[in-house]
């Protein structure tokens, strides 16, 4: 297991030297601040578990500084170390956050009781904070609050009661996949396997024997009796991704199946009885799939008994910066790096992409941004020149007048971007200060050092 990361921050030296000893003991690893600010600017770039402050030091105190980290909605626990006379500041402390207090000159016992303190307390505030994640999230794992996707979720629950073929249709990265799991794991056949297979990735004639199975000695090379994933899924679910890329004669095939819910393997003429709810699913639209020949009209409406269709990402806006924050959060963790969130400008960014890759091409985005910033906070600069460009305001320079200098250099562009999206929040709110800044999920200190740079 790592160990835990504490910083202290005391502008006495032989104060933090005494504790980063007594921490060391405790084999904690050891960061060390003069003053509040440098220890501010330190958790802007590293990752710490717990923050042991003294109260009083010049240029930033440790109230000032628990200020300053909860105005950031930095929630690290935070430990302050006072002397006898001034209990009551400690106090105060923690009236603003401060997870507890230790009084000099202190012994070790005190100052180990009170640090395994904070940190079980700050583990318990992590699990709240993912438990309120997965309550946001929507329904079996979706993220997503919008009213769009509000119908997904009550689609899903209708349908998962019952036996009834499902249609999903969706752009790729859209989630197809996850909305049919979400079918089976609220389904009654959720204690039997939900098997997926995607048809555009296996040749005609290895999926059907993928699909069907076969006997021994049917083709060469089938030396032993194997199991298709109809019988694999049987009393689940299977999945068939991409089933407009199937080859026509084997729809022909699992027509069939689907009908008479019996079928043979390769090679046999022993008729085998299958009970197994199909979900197919499609990113083209399946009536023209049917035109272009892709599709059979007669598996179309074997298919098409409940229809569920799935929004693009730019079509459900208000659930971009949840996701992005989510997908951030969950590669920060595998790649064993900090998480400090999304700039405001980058944000922007983002909302006002257009996402043709969807929720997948998100996801890839803060993969690629949490590994470009080595876990500091998320900026303009780690995000893709395409979705910069996306942000630009409609009177953006065209290339020309950049190559001639004429025009106005990116940085400028998104700052105007930005000064817009605070000049309609403000009209909005009708310059409410503190609505304003909850519409633009930023701090409301964040948005009056906006509002003095832009106005």
């Amino acid at each position: 297991m790592p160990k835990q990361t504490i910083l202290v921050v005391d502008d006495e030296p032989k104060m933090r030297r005494l504790l980063e000893i007594m921490l060391t003991q405790m084999e904690y690893c050891v960061l060390q601040a003069a003053d509040g600010r440098e220890a501010f600017d330190i958790l802007s770039e590293c990752t710490a578990d717990l923050v042991i402050t003294d109260l009083r030091m010049p240029n930033l105190d440790g109230i000032a500084l628990l200020r300053q980290l909860r105005e950031n909605n930095n929630d690290i626990p935070v430990i302050v170390v006072t002397a006898y006379g001034t209990v009551e500041s400690a106090v105060d402390a923690m009236k603003y956050g401060a997870s507890d207090y230790i009084v000099r000159p202190f012994e070790l016992d005190a100052v180990e009781a009170a640090v395994q303190r904070a940190l079980r307390l700050g583990k318990v505030q992590r699990e709240n904070r993912y438990l309120r994640q997965q309550v946001e999230q929507g329904w079996h794992g979706f993220i997503g609050t919008s009213p769009v996707m509000q119908q997904i979720y009550t689609q899903i629950q209708q349908v998962a009661a019952t036996k009834t073929s499902v249609l999903i249709q969706g752009e790729t990265g859209t989630g197809k996949e996850l909305v049919a799991r979400a079918i089976h794991n609220a389904s009654n056949r959720a204690k039997s396997l939900f098997v997926s297979i995607n048809c555009a990735a296996i040749p005609a004639d290895i999926l059907e024997s993928e699909l069907f199975g076969y006997s021994k000695g049917a083709f060469t090379g089938a030396n032993k009796e194997r199991i298709g994933k109809f019988e694999l899924a049987d009393g689940g679910t299977l999945f068939l991704d991409e089933i407009t890329e199937m080859d026509f004669n084997l729809q022909a095939k699992l027509l069939r199946v689907l009908q008479e819910r019996t079928l043979e393997r390769l090679g046999s003429n022993r008729t085998i009885a299958v009970d197994v709810r199909v979900i197919a699913a499609s990113n083209r639209n399946p009536r023209q799939a049917i035109v272009d020949q892709k599709l059979r009209e007669d598996l179309f409406y074997r298919l098409n008994v409940f229809t569920i269709s799935l929004p693009r990402l730019r079509e459900r806006r208000e659930d971009i910066l949840p996701l992005a924050h989510y997908f951030l959060e969950k590669h920060a963790r595998d790649f064993g790096f900090g998480c400090n969130g999304i700039e405001a400008d980058a944000e922007a960014c983002l909302i006002a992409y257009q996402w043709p890759g969807n929720v997948r091409e998100l996801e890839n985005m803060m993969e690629r941004a949490i590994v470009m910033s080595s876990g500091k906070t998320i900026g303009i600069g780690h995000l893709p020149s395409d979705v910069l460009y996306d942000a630009l305001p409609t009177q953006a320079p065209l290339p020309d007048q950049l190559e001639t200098g004429c025009g106005t250099g990116m940085i400028q562009q998104v700052e105007q971007l930005e000064k817009q999206l605070i000049q309609q929040a403000l009209i909005k709110t009708g310059d409410n200060k503190a609505k304003a800044a909850q519409l633009l999920e930023i701090s409301e200190r964040s948005l009056w050092y906006k509002i003095k740079k832009y106005f």
